[in-house]
């Protein structure tokens, strides 16, 4: 059992940054893999970016590389996603999701997540 509650959204222009948090309490020992995901209105939830726990190797989609940043803070159980040049496109609400099954980044990237955050909402004006 894991709980996640993500913190950070807000209102920013475009090509400005945000840093959003998720605070992982819970069962987290057996947690495999970590990520963000954002759903803009109208449209389906898609995968940002993903941490495997055990290595730190890190997966992000095409449309966020480069601009977004995912890391972790083992000691304070949280995981950060730093947003740099956003874009009005990159309005959504984002979401924190955890593993804790060996799926893998196939299955996770697909929305394979064992828990999730509420979300917390990124509005980006032009």
């Amino acid at each position: 059992q894991v709980q996640l509650v993500e913190s950070g959204g807000g209102v920013v222009q475009a090509g400005g940054s945000l840093r959003l948090s998720c605070a992982a309490s819970g069962r987290t020992f057996s947690t495999t893999g970590m990520g963000w995901f954002r759903q803009a209105p109208g449209k389906e939830r898609e995968f940002v970016v993903i941490i495997i726990w055990n290595s730190g190797s890190t997966d992000y989609a095409d449309s966020v590389k480069g601009r977004f940043t995912i890391s972790r803070d083992n000691a304070k159980n949280t995981v950060y996603l730093q947003m740099n040049s956003l874009k009005p496109e990159d309005t959504a609400v984002y979401y924190c999701a955890a593993a804790k099954n060996g799926l893998g980044l196939r299955a996770w990237r697909r929305g394979g997540m064992d828990y999730w955050g509420k979300g917390t909402l990124v509005t980006v004006s032009s």
